[in-house]
């Protein structure tokens, strides 16, 4: 690796880190920390919720996954730019307005317990369980994203890198909190998507110049098409990416931090050019690097590293793949701040110490941050681990377990807190339960768990909500609809 692709990489970090410093000296209380005092603008919310979400899976396991197996997996990115829209559409401002006047609610569990007045607080706790063993597998995930990154570019030892990589992530989150995250992915976000079209753009047109780097181009087979291979089961596994948006506490939780409802269209808009861009490049430089490699890659996760590499100019190379880290700290960062806020605003403050300072609660949650980082690190230990299925396995499970409980809390007055808590644990339980189930009847335990997951989630809610009595989780409902309903002018 050249000196000039390591000092354009080194001016990137020092970047980020000069962002997380700048935010430190402007955090003053829990609610800068962990939701940037409720203060985004629409552009900064809408590409880092994208930045936050479309991570290092876009970068490497999209493009790897339809460099292995051909432009059926294309079918992850239309169904995650429907998720995108349906997020934004359904979710958005509801969550905006409910979280703010239930309470000023700061995370996914302070809402839950305000909007379903539980006093037992049995809906926090178990809502921020759910978050923390489903984010460990997401952090991870990210971990080796960043490890297989500092491995390429440094020829370091995969171990050397994993830690590496996560001190260089935990450093900025732990000094700078929600904000420092937010506006370090808006950049994170422009990087993303320019480092992808540009490397797609370049490889083909170097393809198209008869330039490639096999050994035997003319024997290279066609990339398998988007419907090769595909059935009626596998669409609809595959539609679990779309469904699986609304319960993603890392990304959803940037539509609480919005400074006002009335941004939710403007956000909306960029969101949905951002991602589509993003993702029609993903699938783009893994149809690409097959041809130019003629599918022959030791790891073809790293196709987008190798690509980057060869075909740029080492000083743009090194902010180009500077992309690939930021992509994977764009979603890093969010999803330690919230297992952070988990442990010191829904564990700490929640049940062990109700009385503690702002100071105390702020320090707590940077050492969460790296302590959950230090867990994640340890998981992502094996470098065979695929980015993609440990993505895929962390967003099954809080698609399944929060997306139901989310959309049902916004849109239905019959909820209740017994519904939500058997929403949450059947939606976790049947992901855990389904993951390692292959085959069954026309391959039925093959559907991403996701899928059944969210419906046995909806069915548990409506079930038990029916079942049992909620007369004031229906009042707390008429209550916050009744400030959604008043003139927006009004409301904010």
């Amino acid at each position: 690796m050249s000196t000039s692709v390591i000092i354009s990489f080194a001016i990137y970090l020092i970047m980020m880190l000069a962002i997380g410093i700048y935010f430190y000296l402007k955090t003053n209380d829990l609610s800068d920390y962990v939701l940037g005092g409720r203060n985004l603008p629409p552009s900064v919310a809408a590409l880092s919720a994208g930045a936050s979400d479309l991570s290092g899976w876009a970068l490497m396991g999209l493009p790897g996954a339809i460099f292995s197996d051909g432009y059926g997996k294309a079918w992850i990115a239309v169904w995650t730019l429907v998720g995108v829209y349906i997020n934004w559409t359904l979710i958005a401002e509801r969550l905006r307005v409910f979280t703010e006047k239930a309470g000023n609610a700061l995370t996914i569990p302070d809402y839950l317990e305000a909007r379903f007045v539980d006093k037992q607080r049995i809906l926090r706790t178990v809502s921020s369980v759910v978050m923390l063993v489903f984010f460990t597998f997401y952090v991870s995930a990210g971990l080796v994203g960043g490890a297989l990154l500092f491995e390429s570019l440094f020829d370091m030892n995969y171990s050397v890198a994993l830690w590496v990589g996560a001190a260089v992530i935990v450093s900025y989150t732990f000094l700078g909190g929600f904000s420092a995250a937010s506006w370090t992915d808006l950049v994170q976000g422009l990087m993303m998507a320019s480092a992808l079209f540009v490397v797609a753009l370049m490889t083909a047109i170097a393809l198209m110049n008869g330039e490639t780097g096999s050994a035997n181009p003319d024997a290279i087979p066609a990339l398998p098409g988007w419907t090769q291979g595909l059935t009626v089961l596998g669409m609809i596994s595959l539609a679990g990416w779309a469904i699986g948006y609304c319960g993603q506490p890392h990304v959803i939780v940037r539509f609480m931090a919005l400074r006002k409802r009335e941004d939710v269209k403007v956000s909306r808009r960029i969101a949905m050019i951002w991602s589509a861009i993003t993702m029609a490049s993903a699938v783009a430089v893994g149809a690409v690097g097959y041809y130019w490699y003629g599918g022959a890659l030791e790891n073809s996760e790293r196709v987008f590293i190798l690509l980057a590499d060869t075909m740029l100019n080492p000083w743009v190379a090194g902010f180009v793949l500077a992309g690939v880290l930021a992509a994977i700290m764009s979603t890093i960062d969010s999803q330690l701040l919230v297992c952070s806020s988990a442990i010191a605003e829904d564990i700490y403050r929640g049940f062990i110490r109700p009385d503690a300072s702002q100071k105390e609660l702020v320090w707590l949650s940077r050492f969460s941050v790296a302590a959950v980082a230090l867990l994640a690190a340890v998981m992502g230990m094996n470098p065979e681990s695929s980015i993609l299925d440990l993505v895929a396995y962390a967003w099954g499970g809080f698609g399944a377990a929060f997306g139901p409980v989310i959309l049902f809390s916004l849109f239905w007055r019959g909820m209740n807190r017994n519904g939500a808590i058997a929403g949450l644990v059947v939606g976790a339980a049947t992901v855990a339960i389904w993951k390692p189930l292959t085959g069954g009847p026309a391959g039925l335990f093959d559907i991403f768990e996701v899928v059944p997951g969210f419906v046995l989630s909806c069915v548990a809610v409506v079930l038990v909500s029916q079942l049992t009595n909620g007369q004031r989780e229906a009042k707390q409902f008429d209550e916050l609809m009744a400030h959604f309903n008043e003139p927006k002018s009004a409301s904010n």
